[in-house]
């Protein structure tokens, strides 16, 4: 059984700010807001949404397949995901765009601002489905606006089950389009200010969204873990202490890529839920959204 992945390859170029966002910005001056980071270290990585998820599908043992576009510097970035294992034949690389690109800024309380160039991603609307007849599963994250909207269509026609995953995408997205998105998939994932966005926009309640067809919306919380709504019931599942809190760049990507190992095997969703919080755990310990090792006989695997 296969699980496609759509949604971003990106570099992250990630920095950490030592103080406090907060401390320098004045609210009263919000208006003519002009703000500097002196940040002293810097990292490049492998990441994006769909990369950093399928690294840690793969690492568990699923098979991923990447829809997903690269530019004209993407050649190491596709080489490394051949070699994890990951299907890449429905990876676009698109010859006059750069990858898309994440400025990431981390500070002292974990709090991020993100600045995003999505390049090559722009084109990701021109991937077809990949010709697998053992795709089972799916989940659409943040991508292009015409790509989500298209591979929500070409899943849907094929009779695939999909998690919704809008992620940093939601606000590209009225509530008409979000209520189609909804109506097409299996499952709803977001965290609780997307959850609370989700809902602003379309009307609909949490309790609402789960007493729908879908079989269950997940709302992460972060460290506190994750709520589970199924046919307008809340089971909470905490979070897991993590041996330390070094990069939260990537942790929502690593939770996923549990929740979909899970779906695979067909658990009940809080166990699924379970084990997401333990890899969001174990990732926040590492930098980086694609550096944190899976010990699948640690996990009870």
């Amino acid at each position: 059984m296969a699980c496609l992945v759509s949604g971003s390859l990106a570099f992250d170029t990630i920095t950490s700010f030592p103080g406090r966002f907060a401390d320098q910005i004045l609210p009263e001056q919000v208006h003519i807001l002009n703000v500097s980071f002196l940040v002293p270290t810097l990292r490049r990585e492998w990441g994006g949404c769909a990369g950093n998820i399928a690294y840690t599908l793969q690492a568990l043992g699923g098979q991923a397949v990447v829809a997903a576009a690269l530019g004209n510097d993407g050649a190491e970035y596709l080489a490394r995901m051949q070699g994890l294992g990951i299907d890449t034949r429905a990876v676009l690389t698109v010859a006059d765009s750069y990858t898309a690109q994440a400025m990431i800024i981390t500070d002292a309380d974990n709090n991020q601002i993100t600045a995003f160039h999505p390049g090559a991603m722009q084109y990701a609307h021109e991937i077809n489905l990949p010709a697998r007849s053992d795709i089972r599963l799916a989940l659409i994250g943040p991508d292009g606006r015409d790509a989500m909207l298209r591979r929500a269509q070409d899943l849907s026609a094929a009779g695939i089950p999909f998690v919704f995953d809008p992620g940093q995408g939601l606000p590209m997205f009225n509530g008409e389009e979000l209520r189609q998105f909804i109506a097409l998939a299996t499952w709803v994932a977001v965290n609780d200010y997307e959850g609370k966005m989700l809902c602003d926009r379309t009307g609909l309640s949490l309790e609402a969204l789960s007493t729908s067809h879908l079989k269950g919306v997940l709302v992460t919380l972060g460290a506190q873990g994750c709520d589970v709504w199924e046919q307008g019931q809340r089971t909470h599942v905490p979070g897991v202490s993590a041996t330390e809190v070094l990069d939260p760049t990537g942790c929502g990507d690593a939770f996923r890529g549990a929740l979909l190992f899970g779906l695979e095997q067909g658990w009940p969703l809080a166990r699924c839920v379970a084990l997401g919080n333990q890899l969001g755990a174990l990732k926040i310990a590492c930098r980086g959204g694609q550096n944190h090792h899976v010990d699948r006989a640690a996990l009870g695997l």
